[in-house]
């Protein structure tokens, strides 16, 4: 019986050009089911109840429609984190990562007292998974967005971080006092004539205002690098995500606000991804001048 229903549902996923739809097809009657992997194999072929089946069915019509599964289930994995994922936020992706290992491998004490600012953090993602690799570390999280911040206030409890960060309602870093030793961001990239050709399940379901970075998705990256000049401590790092055909172009923004010494940093796939800042004393004080 689970055999033919999830052959049947990874069908009609495939047919409507999901690419993952065997994957998605389990994960739903999991959910479904409210069972994990184990679970579902200790199940075996036992039929489901007429109440499974409808949740089972609903699941999947939600899928079929490009309803992204992270916001279905409501949750998603990133780092070793569960974070709640509603239309308010971005799902985060494994392409982030790479900015939280670069951040943390520019650490060279990571019982260090540091302070982190997470600039229009989203779900809060970036942030809570650096706490989560720094005991003694403390973070700030800003975003525009007041039903974004309370996703990411949720993620916090929920990961048993809420002690140790504090959440800004403002645009970007207004108003934020440093010095800080990491400063992150996720801004949005995406041109908006890209916007329309992206997937459904980005296009039509997540949050536009964390997606448009206006003329070639790079209007943000300029106030970025200021902000970062300001409120960088002397010996601390920076890092910008990009998208995979930015980074000559955000490379040349970050040297021109003065971080003379930015490069790129590649993800797993070798594509272009963070830009990464740093700046001795010296370059901080003539560019607070």
């Amino acid at each position: 019986m689970i055999l033919t229903l999830l052959k049947s549902a990874t069908a009609r996923l495939a047919a409507a050009g999901i690419e993952d739809a065997r994957e998605d097809a389990r994960a739903l009657l999991r959910h479904a089911l409210g069972l994990d992997a184990a679970g579902l194999i200790a199940r075996g072929e036992a039929a489901l109840s007429e109440a499974e089946r409808a949740r089972f069915e609903a699941l999947i019509t939600r899928r079929a429609s490009r309803e992204p599964l992270s916001q279905i289930i409501g949750s998603v994995g990133f780092w070793t984190l569960d974070l709640l994922v509603t239309r308010d936020v971005l799902t985060p992706r494994s392409d982030t990562e790479t900015l939280v290992r670069a951040a943390l491998e520019a650490v060279s004490d990571p019982a260090a007292p540091l302070r982190i600012l997470d600039i229009a953090t989203g779900s809060g993602a970036i942030a809570l998974a650096l706490l989560s690799e720094l005991p003694n570390a403390t973070a700030i999280a800003t975003d525009i967005s007041a039903a974004a911040l309370e996703i990411a206030k949720a993620n916090a409890a929920r990961n048993g971080l809420e002690s140790r960060i504090r959440f800004a309602g403002t645009s970007w870093a207004d108003g934020m006092e440093g010095p800080f030793d990491i400063i992150v961001s996720n801004p949005p990239y995406i041109a908006p004539e890209v916007i329309e050709t992206l997937e459904p399940e980005v296009r039509d379901f997540e949050p536009r205002l964390a997606l448009d970075g206006g003329q070639g998705g790079l209007k943000p990256y300029a106030h970025l690098f200021a902000q970062a000049r300001r409120l960088l401590a002397p010996d601390g790092a920076a890092l910008f995500e990009i998208g995979h055909d930015q980074g000559k172009a955000a490379l040349a923004l970050a040297r021109g606000a003065g971080f003379e010494r930015a490069r790129i940093i590649p993800d797993l796939a070798g594509r272009d991804r963070v830009v990464f800042c740093s700046a001795t004393e010296k370059d901080l004080e003539t560019g607070r001048g």
